[in-house]
């Protein structure tokens, strides 16, 4: 089944607001652009995927995509993160696709045989909710339009409810490594935690983590997770 992995991407420079009382400006951009280097790094490693599409109106995340081959779409409106989705949607169905996979910029851990288990044939949507268990980290369409994408606080009541709506087959289904996505200081204490049992994994958010330990702003046991 032809697949497009759509990677919606916020503006580095607007970037981790919640983070505001940890980090500085530059810090939190450093941050957020390490965990898209690593999110698409590993998307480019997905065999299954046909295609990868990044849509952002920031010029560096435009420009690390085109270097690594990787196809833009200029976020114009800036609209929000479902309003994103949305356009990579429209060229997928417009392209023939038959599935899409949505996956967020903030979740470095993200493996690539994860992927590949999730965008297995299955139900028309499949949604793998936060570590929380109210919002949602990814969503796998079949086809594309099965369902509008709907993301920010609670969404994977919203996003089952639409496909109950829809008359479509769904699953949730938790995948660990897409469950941690970073946007509080309590959110990056964990991924620093996930990171120490997970050697190698997330390179560029490690040396951006190492970076912040050195310079005396990052969380507890940075260090212990960069080693």
């Amino acid at each position: 089944m032809s697949t497009l992995a759509i990677l919606p991407v916020k503006s580095f420079a607007s970037a981790k607001q919640r983070l505001t009382g940890s980090f500085g400006a530059g810090a939190r951009r450093a941050l957020a652009q390490a965990m898209f280097s690593d999110v698409l790094g590993s998307l480019r490693h997905v065999p299954e995927l046909e295609e990868v599409v990044v849509v952002t109106a920031d010029r560096v995340a435009q420009a690390a995509a085109s270097t690594h081959g990787v196809r833009v779409l200029a976020d114009t409106d800036e609209a929000g993160q479902s309003e994103a989705a949305l356009l990579g949607i429209r060229l997928a169905l417009a392209q023939g696709h038959q599935r899409v996979v949505l996956v967020p910029g903030d979740t470095p851990l993200l493996e690539p045989r994860d992927l590949t288990s999730l965008i297995a044939d299955g139900p028309a949507v499949v949604i793998v909710p936060d570590r929380h268990g109210t919002g949602t980290n990814a969503l796998v369409l079949s086809p594309p339009d099965a369902i509008d994408p709907s993301f920010g606080p609670d969404s994977l009541r919203r996003h089952v409810a639409a496909a109950e709506a829809a008359g479509v087959p769904h699953r949730v289904e938790e995948v660990r490594t897409l469950a941690l996505d970073v946007d509080t200081p309590e959110d990056l204490a964990e991924l620093v935690a996930e990171l120490a049992l997970r050697h190698g994994q997330a390179p560029a958010t490690r040396g951006a983590l190492s970076q912040l330990d050195h310079a005396g702003g990052s969380p507890a046991r940075v260090q212990q997770a960069s080693a």
